[in-house]
This record gives structure tokens, C-alpha cells and sequence, in this order.
């Protein structure tokens, strides 16, 4: 991690407005922000960047959510440190439990309100830090 930053997170979100947004709001305070539209290109961008932290949409074309957070969780490098907080309007109590059960550290609710995102980053990087 670069001593200029607080950290890379991998945004994934097929909606372009979703992405820019958080990129917006999250480089604002000091964060670096790599993006993917898809499941694939994600996994794909975890092995380029190695982000500490990766901010996953569940409703995308392809593989959804679910499946990239439990191929994230599976990686043999990057699966034990690499935090996962699913972004997504699913925000039923089952929703919330098949993503604690494919992996995800935490859970967002679209629209997000950034006062609650902002602290799940900062938990979740803090609780990434302190198993590393």
C-alpha cells in the first residue's frame, strides 16, 4: 500500500453511474479506486491490483455477487485478506444472509448512505490490518 493512500478498493458494479459515484466519493478521502463492470473482469482486477478491499454489487449480467464473493473468499493468496462489503438494493434479511454466507465481511443497502459506507471501509480496512 502506498504511503500516499489509505488503500485500494475494487469497486464492481455494472451500473456506470454506481461506479463513479463511489469512485468519486471514496478517491475524495484519500482512497486509490480500481473498477470492474462484471464478475469476470473483477477477479480479473483482483490479481492485477490486489485491493484490501472490494466493494461488490450482487444483480450483475453473468456471475452475480454471490459467486464472485465466494471465488474471492476461495483464493489461495488473496481470499484471507482481502475484505468483501456487498453494495446492492437486496436488502432482505436473506439477502443479507447468503452474502455473511458466500464470504462477504459486510453489507451496504442501496442508496447507499455514504455516512454508513464510510464507516464500514474504515471498519472493515481496520479489521483486515489487524488480522494481517
Amino acid at each position: 500500500m502506498a504511503d500516499d493512500t489509505k488503500g485500494t478498493i475494487l469497486v464492481v458494479d455494472d451500473n456506470p453511474d454506481n461506479v463513479e459515484i463511489l469512485r468519486a466519493y471514496l478517491e475524495s478521502r484519500g482512497y486509490t479506486v480500481a473498477i470492474a463492470a462484471d464478475g469476470r473482469t473483477a477477479l480479473a482486477r483482483m490479481e492485477q491490483v490486489r485491493p484490501e478491499l472490494v466493494l461488490l454489487d450482487v444483480m450483475m449480467p453473468g456471475m452475480d455477487g454471490w459467486q464472485v464473493c465466494r471465488t474471492i473468499k476461495n483464493h489461495p493468496d488473496l481470499g484471507a485478506v482481502t475484505r468483501v462489503v456487498m453494495v446492492t438494493a437486496k436488502g432482505a434479511f436473506e439477502d443479507k444472509f447468503e452474502g455473511l454466507r458466500s464470504g462477504a465481511d459486510d453489507y451496504v443497502v442501496k442508496p447507499v448512505d455514504f455516512k454508513d459506507l464510510l464507516e464500514k471501509v474504515e471498519r472493515n480496512l481496520a479489521a483486515r490490518g489487524s488480522a494481517a
